[in-house]
């Protein structure tokens, strides 16, 4: 077993962590939230030592959660702190969005001009085109 096989679940299973701290910050429900937590047990599991003492997602996790909901007295800085780590840039946008402070859905539509507006503009017209 290469070291890059050995790399590549761990890198899934992280990943799935971090869509699941997303999950929950955009939901924000316990369901999710739990998800999150059972998620961070098994990156703590498979990346430290087999007594289970090594709780570092399991702690990130909860800090995490409790700064989403806004129950961390230094919420903003633990949030930005796990955004500078994302590493994939969708990603990152994505958590941006959901914990942005005005929480406004994003527009699905720019303003759109009126379809029959300057549809025309600087074309000669039929009368013209035909003489």
């Amino acid at each position: 077993m290469s070291c890059e096989d050995a790399i590549e679940p761990q890198g899934k299973l992280l990943r799935a962590w971090q869509l699941a701290v997303l999950r929950f910050a955009v939901t924000l429900d316990d369901d999710d939230r739990m998800h999150a937590h059972a998620l961070a047990g098994e990156v703590d599991r498979f990346g430290g030592p087999t007594d289970g003492s090594f709780r570092f997602f399991r702690r990130t996790t909860a800090e995490l959660c409790r700064a989403i909901c806004g129950h961390h007295e230094q919420a903003e800085a633990v949030l930005w702190r796990f955004l500078a780590q994302i590493d994939n840039p969708r990603l990152r946008r994505a958590f941006e969005a959901a914990i942005a402070k005005d929480r406004t859905p994003p527009r699905l539509v720019a303003n759109r001009t009126r379809p029959n507006e300057d549809l025309w503009k600087g074309l000669a017209s039929r009368r013209a085109a035909g003489r």
